[in-house]
């Protein structure tokens, strides 16, 4: 059981208990639910208000519906524990995400990405942020199945301050997309020169400098004679975990229609990479080995999410920077 397998199993629970007489007939079986990372002091690992949206529909309390798929999900096999919060939260525990199937999890996604069918963004003026915006929630609505018909006509974006009318012409077109995907729509970004640092302060430079580093570790692995093979790994959970939760980072995103969900997931991520990084190549006169082979792997994997997460945002990913 991945992050990502949730969703279909909480939908399955709902269909299972309808149809079992558990939850009344007039209960609605959503075709999709959003799960998300627990947030800091909540239970658990992930959690999912679905149990909301099936008691309003079945005209019973969300406590009660929440305790019937407590029951059915906790005997699914690979969900650690279900716990039941508040008015009727559902929490769930997995086990710690295995490295094979987060690279073979980043090398499917990369395959069934979406072409970019959006013009790029270009322009300046109180404009300029409002259709940097509805082209990456366009890109994340896309990514998830759906299309243009499915974003509203208006999206609640705040425009830029009169100040940064040239924040293209600044910073770059690319750094200003980023500080303006980064911040919540209804915020108005603020911009600084720490953008054009190429340093550990500018989240945009480490998201995109960790990718860089990806391809130059398979690079060096080349020359050293050895390269990439999917393989356990113990020495990296939150790179593991980080991985893991990407498909759910973008769920969200794509959700709420909330670019900035996807920028801190892959902040996450690159400062899960770059902390990793050292332990990939053999040291000294040591030879490469399986597991050097598998962190390899990991370290690719990790490179192709972060270019897939920037082309998301309309922003390329160097191979070298």
């Amino acid at each position: 059981m991945t992050p990502a397998d949730l969703s279909p199993c909480v939908v399955r629970a709902v269909r299972c208990a309808v149809a079992d007489g558990e939850l009344p007939e007039e209960g609605v079986v959503p075709q999709r639910v959003v799960v998300e990372r627990t947030r800091p002091g909540g239970v658990g690992e992930y959690a999912t208000p679905v149990a909301f949206q099936v008691a309003k529909a079945a005209g019973l309390p969300p406590r009660e519906v929440a305790d019937v798929l407590a029951r059915r999900l906790a005997a699914e096999p690979g969900i650690e524990r279900v716990e039941v919060t508040g008015a009727g939260f559902l929490n769930f525990v997995l086990p710690a995400p295995s490295a094979p199937a987060v690279v073979l999890g980043a090398t499917l996604a990369d395959e069934t990405a979406p072409a970019d069918q959006t013009a790029p963004a270009d322009g300046t003026g109180l404009g300029l942020r409002e259709r940097v915006v509805r082209r990456s929630v366009l890109r994340l609505v896309c990514a998830q199945g759906g299309s243009e018909r499915d974003l509203p006509e208006v999206l609640p974006v705040a425009p830029l301050a009169k100040r940064d009318s040239d924040v293209v012409a600044r910073y770059g077109a690319e750094a200003a997309h980023w500080r303006m995907l980064a911040v919540p729509a209804r915020e108005t970004p603020v911009f600084s020169e720490g953008l054009l640092l190429q340093g550990e302060g500018n989240e945009f430079f480490r998201v995109r400098y960790a990718h860089a580093r990806s391809r130059a570790l398979l690079r060096n692995a080349e020359q050293l004679g050895f390269h990439p093979e999917r393989g356990d790994v113990s020495d990296a959970p939150a790179l593991l975990r980080a991985l893991a939760d990407y498909p759910l980072a973008l769920e969200a995103a794509a959700h709420h229609r909330a670019p900035e969900r996807l920028t801190r997931h892959l902040v996450e991520l690159a400062d899960a990479l770059l902390d990793f990084q050292y332990r990939v190549l053999p040291q000294g006169d040591e030879k490469p080995s399986a597991a050097h082979r598998a962190r390899l792997a990991l370290a690719e994997a990790a490179g192709t999410v972060l270019a897939g997460g920037l082309a998301l945002l309309g922003i390329d990913a160097p191979e070298r920077l």
